[in-house]
């Protein structure tokens, strides 16, 4: 009984920030039934499912998107839903019958969310992207990094699925409020552009009162700082230290064995690359271990750099469950967490196509007659 209990999402299959989305909104308790294209049904055994951690938690049809008859059937799914969302480039879905105006019209308390990389109207609009293209024309990319080195993509996490899926499942839950007040669907326009822009809000900010510089690691939150980077141990691993208020800055010259009238200058920025290289050494003395020892828990504002395979296994995120096993796979659970409403992985990924009878009986439709003609598979 999760927080979205009780309402049906219709995923049209994509990769990326949609799946992340419909991963979001199953995990909170929402029915997402995700529509595959006929082409992608080969099978598979349902007792060895898929291992993509992100297309958890939905049944799968596969449908012919580019028949008539297909289109009908995602309708008909269409009229028993609460939310849509597809991830085609700008006019794709509406060429194909399934776009705002046809699913609205059967439905019209419908949410219709749209993932795109550039948005819906724009001179790039229609032009193909990727992570990397959105939060670099965001304003975004070009300040994550080190002074000495060209911007650093940082993975995926920026446009895809912070600026894209996690905007467009708020979107969608925000649009679902207000349709259950009003009666009246709507459009979610989520561009991973306009998300990695508004990510970087507390950075315009910034800017503008001086306080953070537009060059790249020059500043306390890019790698500028002493007291906020990342440092090498003895063992290759890494530490890092985010000592920004001066309370939190005292004790970690404390605990490093730093000189205190040395580091007394911390916001004095001409310092910052010869204290940077002061605590390399240091920390460059012992281990990781042996600087968990005497760092962790304390307020130096501290962590163990992990893998992510040591990031499971880490004490603090084991007492909280933060990694879960489903369907034999380690995978971070459900967040964020609810006192009431817990969420749950309730299912394992699906292969394309393993609910198409299921789901169809449950819309009065006939799946042996669908499928003779290869309407679905």
């Amino acid at each position: 009984m999760g927080a979205l209990d009780g309402v049906r999402v219709i995923e049209l299959a994509g990769i990326g920030p949609g799946p992340f989305c419909g991963m979001m909104l199953s995990d909170m308790g929402a029915e997402v039934i995700r529509i595959d294209r006929v082409g992608a049904v080969k099978g598979g055994d349902p007792d060895q499912p898929p291992v993509g951690v992100i297309e958890r938690g939905r049944r799968s049809i596969g449908v012919d998107l580019k028949s008539p008859e297909g289109i009908e059937v995602v309708l008909a799914l269409v009229e028993g839903a609460d939310m849509i969302f597809e991830g085609f480039r700008p006019g794709v879905a509406e060429r194909l019958g399934v776009g705002p105006e046809e699913c609205l019209a059967r439905n019209p308390a419908l949410v219709y969310g749209r993932m795109t990389g550039w948005g819906q109207e724009g001179p790039y609009a229609s032009a193909a992207g990727h992570d990397i293209n959105y939060i670099a024309l965001a304003g975004a990319l070009a300040h994550m990094g080190r002074a000495d080195s060209g911007p650093v993509p940082p993975l995926n996490l920026v446009g895809d699925f912070g600026g894209g899926g996690m905007y467009l499942a708020f979107g969608m839950v925000c649009a679902l409020l207000s349709a259950r007040t009003t009666g009246q669907g709507q459009v979610v326009d989520a561009a991973m552009v306009d998300g990695a822009a508004s990510l970087m809000g507390f950075f315009h900010g910034f800017l503008a009162t001086g306080f953070h510089k537009p060059e790249r690691g020059v500043n306390t939150l890019d790698t500028g700082a002493h007291f906020y980077d990342v440092y090498q141990c003895l063992d290759g691993s890494y530490i890092s230290l985010g000592s920004i208020e001066p309370h939190f800055y005292a004790e970690m010259v404390e605990k490093l064995g730093l000189d205190p009238e040395r580091f007394a200058p911390q916001f004095d920025q001409t310092q910052w690359p010869a204290l940077k290289a002061e605590i390399a050494t240091v920390v460059a003395a012992k281990t990781r271990d042996q600087w968990d020892t005497i760092l962790a828990g304390s307020d130096v504002c501290y962590a163990p750099v992990l893998t992510i395979d040591e990031a499971v296994t880490h004490p603090h995120n084991v007492e909280r469950g933060t990694f879960v096993e489903s369907a034999g796979l380690i995978q971070p659970g459900p967040a964020p967490r609810f006192s009431e409403t817990p969420g749950a992985i309730s299912r394992p990924p699906a292969h394309p196509g393993q609910h198409t009878d299921e789901i169809l009986a449950e819309v009065g439709l006939d799946a042996a007659a669908l499928r003779a003609s290869g309407v679905v598979a």
